[in-house]
């Protein structure tokens, strides 16, 4: 019913909107003499803009309390005239195609409308492999931003990092430029080369990036072992099997593992009910997140299920500047419920919720419908989450005193013993090549992730 009722509305706002194109503006009789294609197109322009207007009121998150007939009244003055006296002559249809684009891209960052190619793009994003950069773009302070690469993709072998700033893709500057806009165009054929200009924090100059186009096909689920007793579980985004390969990849090693590191950095997101069940397989109870629209009926809450939960041994999530959206959802939930010790620097800041909703059969509109709650009730929006232990990326300094001396440096020590320890170190080091471990040398390269095994053994110590 509630739908009959804003098509309805939509209709009843195209017979106004005619009516008032009807009226020559300037005594002119030139409008009277339109053939019946061109009134037909009008029509036809006309009942898709009302028709997107309808589902914006509908939806869109900020309630708006302007006159209806007042708004399309200025609307179609502004569109008539525009018809009459612009340099260029321009069809309606373009006119309107114009007027959705500007409408939508200025209600938030993530708003859309998507025309014929767009929507076509869209649907081979989703679809899965595609050839791009392999990257998450998003607008931070109208700037066309890096949230994160996505590893083993062109753009994290060229060097690109969250947070990076996109100047100009090319020899174009992605000023005034939308999201969707700045994905088609670095979307492409494979073996492509694109050329991207960034600024990023710390250094004095642009950095050019030469990146060649390939197929991105991405690995959400990988694990490793971290001495025999824990492990790291990598998510490098939330596509439909992460919840299933996580759970699978516990439950193989249940039997020896005492502690679990999760790796959400960079990770842009993706579907919302794996962020829900990735976070149900470490709580048995209570609220996950939280779904709020402009009214009380767009509200939803998902909750734990005991049923779900597969392990209660200690956990640390790593995150930074390019975990965003179900990353957040998922680290901030954990959080709230002191489930896990939340170790890194501040994520994106995405808390928000899209739909892509079709107006024709070959364009749609990708609309803001709500934002994401916390089990605390804390935003993520434009907020993010703030790790309860912050530690900046980098390597491990280690400190050798190469003048100490040892048992071993004696001139009688004990040569049968140290071949023993010896003999056992090299089938250590042998076990270590495997690519499934990760070595102290490893854990050396990134302080960020050896802070968090740092943690986990006095936790499990703790824990006992």
């Amino acid at each position: 019913m509630k739908n009959k009722k804003f098509i309805t509305l939509g209709f009843a706002s195209v017979g106004i909107a005619i009516m008032l194109l009807s009226v020559n503006l300037f005594g002119n009789s030139e409008s009277k003499e339109k053939t019946d294609k061109q009134e037909t197109s009008r029509l036809e322009a006309l009942a898709k803009f009302t028709k997107v207007i309808s589902i914006v009121e509908q939806y869109n998150t900020d309630k708006q309390e302007t006159s209806r007939l007042e708004a399309l009244a200025k609307f179609t003055k502004v569109i008539s005239i525009v018809e009459q006296y612009n340099v260029d002559e321009i069809t309606i249809e373009k006119l309107m195609d114009k007027a959705l684009k500007g409408m939508m891209s200025n209600l938030d960052a993530h708003s859309n409308f998507l025309t014929q190619k767009d929507y076509k793009n869209l649907k081979v994003q989703t679809d899965g492999e595609f050839g791009g950069l392999g990257i998450t773009v998003g607008m931070r302070d109208g700037a066309l931003t890096v949230i994160s690469p996505i590893e083993g993709t062109p753009a994290d072998k060229a060097g690109l990092k969250a947070s990076d700033i996109i100047l100009k893709i090319n020899d174009g500057s992605t000023l005034g430029m939308t999201i969707d806009e700045a994905v088609s165009i670095m979307r492409g054929k494979v073996g492509d080369p694109i050329d991207l200009t960034i600024v990023r924090s710390g250094e004095a100059k642009p950095l050019p990036i030469h990146i060649v186009r390939d197929i991105i096909s991405i690995q959400s689920v990988y694990t490793k072992t971290i001495n025999d007793k824990t492990l790291y579980i990598r998510v490098t985004s939330f596509d439909k099997k992460v919840v299933k390969d996580v759970q699978k990849a516990i439950v193989e090693h249940s039997s020896k593992t005492k502690a679990i590191i999760l790796d959400l950095r960079n990770n842009p997101g993706g579907l919302l009910d794996q962020a829900v069940g990735l976070v149900d397989l470490f709580v048995d109870s209570g609220d996950i997140v939280s779904q709020k629209g402009r009214k009380e009926s767009d509200k939803q809450v998902y909750s734990a299920n005991s049923n779900n939960t597969v392990t209660k041994v200690p956990l640390v999530v790593l995150v930074n500047g390019g975990s965003a959206s179900a990353s957040e959802i998922v680290s901030g939930a954990l959080q709230d419920h002191k489930r896990g010790v939340i170790i890194g620097t501040k994520t994106f800041g995405k808390g928000s919720v899209q739909v892509v909703l079709p107006i024709t059969q070959t364009e749609a509109i990708k609309l803001t419908i709500a934002r994401y709650y916390l089990p605390s009730g804390r935003t993520i929006q434009a907020v993010g989450v703030t790790p309860d232990i912050e530690v900046f990326p980098g390597e491990y300094k280690s400190h050798k005193n190469n003048f100490s001396i040892k048992e071993a440096d004696l001139k009688k020590h004990l040569e049968k013993e140290l071949e023993k320890v010896s003999t056992k170190e090299v089938k250590k080091e042998n076990k270590e090549d495997k690519k499934d471990i990760i070595t102290p040398e490893m854990l050396n390269k990134d302080i960020q992730l050896k802070e968090a095994v740092d943690i986990l053994k006095a936790l499990v110590i703790i824990k006992g």
